[in-house]
């Protein structure tokens, strides 16, 4: 299965992209939403301004849905879907799509993606608590067991994992733990039997990274096949085979992607790429590769297309796939996978017995901010080579990077998708909407399985943001943990070590520094990275998490009397919200120096400059001590 993970704007631009990718030879389909639709909220909520369309494709009725698929027949389609909190809201819009397509969901054929504790851990799309989440997801498992056989309901995502600073180990531990959770939570629901607990777990897939350290991730998904195997067995007493198989999916690692000499990506992308595949006895079923310019922006049509043709030269130009599996019998390789199955079991065993992936979160967030923290130092020092980044940094210009080398999304489409649901809403039957709600609210408050409820208000014209707002009356909303409490450490580079020194002697006291992220991007791992080196450096930092609007980070820079405000945004919002953040800023009648980071294409650092920044710093400015050093250095000019 080759796909591109795709999506953006409207669902009429996303389709015409969709079409034209199928036509390249792409063989499924895997859907980006825009943060609005991740996160539960309509295009015209406060939260979505400046968001909408910008990192995938806003659906917020039956309708857009309708549009995303046009002229795309579902029941000859493998579709992926990258939705976790809202994913019995969007199943069920892609039922209604199918229904008025006259097509039968016992021939739908995908998965959405739905691991909600990697979103607490990583992602950060998030919308209610953790029991909740989970019930959710168990009705989705039991609902699709009878309706929808061949779909996946929920793919387990250790590629977030990765991205957010997990080891190998604690990669397959944390993603095994969160898999095993989940299907101890069907058997307990009593919504299965025997029978359907096996299709059940027949129907789990995995959606995994692929590093660059090639021999470990060759080892790391053989290790993956070998515990998930012993892990359904001795725990479930499953011994069919078909259903132990480990069935996963693979983006190959965009983390390791860099701003910095961009064209180094394509060879790092390949390498990934071969990490899944060359061992024939865990080879990836599905493969999707980032663009060569992710570390940028948002790709472009021809980038998607070369990473498909990536792909495509692998299957048909070469002899891997003829050969049964090259490794068995490596020495090395046998002897590498032991370790780290035994090392992953340990932690799993750890896991379960903090009460399992769910209860375990605060934790195992803190551990992921941890091991992300070691490996920045490791880039910092050197210890960690990065070709192009920390070494072998002379370059001449990339004739790649000339114009306009990223999709900019039009500003306009947020105004276009609030004036689409206006209109939906005053088309639709108001009454037939509202007494779907209250289904919506009776299921949530009992222990109805919330996917009829879910289907009858697609049916009847409800939009995310209601779907979500009757779950959140009942739910409660919820605030993750950001694993930056009780984190900090000795200073391990040097200029952090000379600047806590200085900060020591600083007669005006430590200065107090304000970390946030406006709007919805949830990528929180930057700015959790900045907290801790900052507060390392002797620094007082206030980190109130993800998700704020610009008023809010305002009122707290007010409150806290801060020094300076650092904002990190990598959702292509920073054109709107970055520069509402600042005016708010200074309404609230705070003047300190306001530092921003994030994917921030060179072309947009004038603006951001003339509306108030005082300083920007994007992926290519990795020695984080230097860039604490840089703000320090503000803090003290507009101190004095």
């Amino acid at each position: 299965m080759m796909r591109t993970y795709s999506g953006h704007s409207t669902a009429a631009a996303s389709n015409q992209l969709y079409r034209t990718n199928l036509a390249k030879g792409q063989t499924g389909l895997s859907v980006a939403f825009d943060l609005p639709t991740q996160t539960g909220y309509d295009p015209d909520h406060i939260l979505s301004k400046g968001e909408v369309g910008k990192v995938g494709v806003p659906i917020a009725h039956a309708g857009n849905m309708a549009a995303l698929f046009d002229g795309i027949p579902l029941g000859e389609t493998n579709t992926s879907m990258t939705i976790n909190a809202p994913a019995p809201w969007l199943l069920a819009l892609y039922l209604v799509t199918a229904e008025r397509q006259g097509v039968n969901w016992t021939s739908l054929r995908g998965t959405t993606q739905n691991d909600i504790v990697k979103e607490y851990l990583s992602r950060g799309t998030f919308i209610f608590g953790p029991a909740e989440s989970r019930r959710l997801t168990v009705d989705m498992f039991a609902f699709c067991s009878k309706q929808v056989p061949r779909w996946n309901p929920m793919n387990v995502c250790s590629y977030h994992l990765q991205e957010a600073g997990a080891t190998p180990v604690q990669e397959l531990a944390y993603s095994l733990a969160t898999a095993i959770d989940i299907l101890d939570a069907v058997k307990e629901s009593d919504q299965v039997d025997d029978d359907r607990f096996i299709q059940i777990v027949a129907s789990v897939s995995f959606f995994v990274n692929s590093g660059l350290r090639f021999i470990e991730e060759v080892c790391k998904m053989r290790a993956f096949t070998q515990l998930w195997d012993r892990l359904l067995t001795d725990r479930y007493g499953i011994t069919d085979a078909k259903a132990k198989r480990f069935r996963y999916g693979v983006q190959v690692n965009s983390l390791g992607l860099t701003e910095a000499q961009p064209e180094n990506n394509v060879p790092r992308i390949v390498l990934e790429m071969l990490g899944v595949t060359l061992s024939a006895d865990a080879r990836a079923r599905s493969l999707q590769l980032p663009a060569w310019n992710e570390a940028l922006g948002l790709p472009r049509p021809w980038d998607q297309q070369w990473s498909l043709r990536m792909q495509q030269v692998l299957a048909h130009e070469t002899d891997l796939l003829e050969y049964d599996d090259i490794f068995t019998g490596s020495v090395v390789v046998e002897r590498k996978t032991a370790e780290l199955a035994e090392a992953a079991l340990a932690e799993f065993d750890d896991v379960q017995a903090m009460g399992g992936a769910f209860a375990a979160i605060g934790e195992l967030k803190r551990r992921l901010v941890v091991s992300h923290a070691a490996r920045i130092r490791r880039i910092e020092s050197g210890d960690q080579t990065v070709v192009g980044l920390n070494s072998f940094t002379e370059t001449t210009p990339s004739p790649l990077s000339e114009g306009e080398s990223i999709l900019v999304v039009d500003p306009a489409v947020g105004a276009e998708m609030e004036a689409n649901v206006a209109a939906w809403k005053e088309a639709r039957d108001t009454i037939a909407v509202e007494k779907a709600l209250q289904q919506l609210q009776a299921a949530a408050a009992s222990e109805e399985n919330i996917m009829e409820a879910s289907l009858e208000l697609a049916r009847a014209g409800g939009t995310t943001g209601e779907w979500a707002e009757c779950l959140r009356q009942v739910f409660g909303e919820y605030r993750a943990p950001t694993g930056v409490a009780g984190t900090a450490g000795t200073p391990t580079s040097g200029s952090l070590r000379k600047l806590a020194t200085r900060i020591a002697a600083d007669p005006l006291g430590p200065p107090r520094l304000l970390v946030g992220k406006p709007g919805l991007d949830g990528h929180s791992n930057g700015a959790e990275q900045i907290a801790i080196a900052a507060r390392d450096s002797g620094m007082e930092v206030i980190y109130q998490g993800i998700r704020l609007t610009p008023e809010q980070i305002a009122t707290a820079a007010r409150d806290e009397d801060v020094d300076a405000v650092g904002l990190s945004i990598l959702s292509g919002s920073h054109r709107e919200l970055i520069p509402a953040t600042v005016k708010a800023i200074r309404a609230a009648g705070v003047d300190v120096p306001v530092v921003v980071g994030g994917i921030l294409p060179p072309d947009d650092h004038q603006p951001l400059l003339d509306a108030g920044v005082s300083a920007i710093f994007t992926p290519k400015d990795y020695d984080i001590g230097a860039i604490i050093t840089e703000l320090y250095d503000l803090i003290q000019a507009h101190r004095t």
